[in-house]
């Protein structure tokens, strides 16, 4: 990472400048309301970079019916500042959003992304949207972008929660 990005737990002083960078990518992230942001707010991290808000990332845990024995988390509104692209935020973003998630020891992290390449990189594999059904149903089902999530053209990935353990 780049000793000038810190990443850090976004705060509720942050909810405007993540409103702002999210807007700046209509086509490749989803909108997302400030009431939303400022609520899921324990869910974002953030890139600083000399005070500024450079970038974003939110995680979701996808809903199970009953005991949640497969439990997935789904990586959300990763955002740059279009003057910071390619400047290592998005990656260090990524990593430690990971690295938070891997701590809640899902069976699966999920991304819908038009870039899967670049989450390639962290290991990901491209999977049927099928698969996630419970991704369907907790977001999909209510985008207004597409006639249905099955003709979105985002690339459904997971990647392995990490150890394995017990469930119940």
């Amino acid at each position: 990472m780049n000793p000038g990005h810190l990443i850090r737990q976004a705060e509720f002083r942050d909810v405007g400048a993540i409103f702002q960078i999210v807007k700046q990518h209509p086509d490749t992230v989803l909108p997302r309301p400030i009431s939303d942001i400022a609520q899921n707010i324990d869910r974002f991290l953030v890139c600083e970079e000399k005070g500024a808000v450079a970038g974003a990332v939110s995680w979701q845990i996808l809903p199970e019916i009953g005991s949640p024995k497969q439990p997935s988390i789904e990586i959300k509104s990763l955002c740059v500042t279009p003057d910071r692209i390619r400047a290592g935020i998005g990656r260090a973003l990524v990593e430690e959003a990971i690295g938070h998630i891997r701590t809640l020891r899902p069976s699966q992290i999920v991304v819908l992304t038009f870039v899967p390449e670049f989450f390639g990189k962290f290991g990901f594999k491209e999977v049927s949207k099928k698969t996630l059904m419970h991704k369907i149903y907790a977001g999909c089902i209510n985008c207004s972008k597409y006639d249905s999530p099955f003709t979105c053209p985002e690339i459904a990935m997971v990647l392995d929660g990490g150890p394995a353990r017990e469930r119940d």
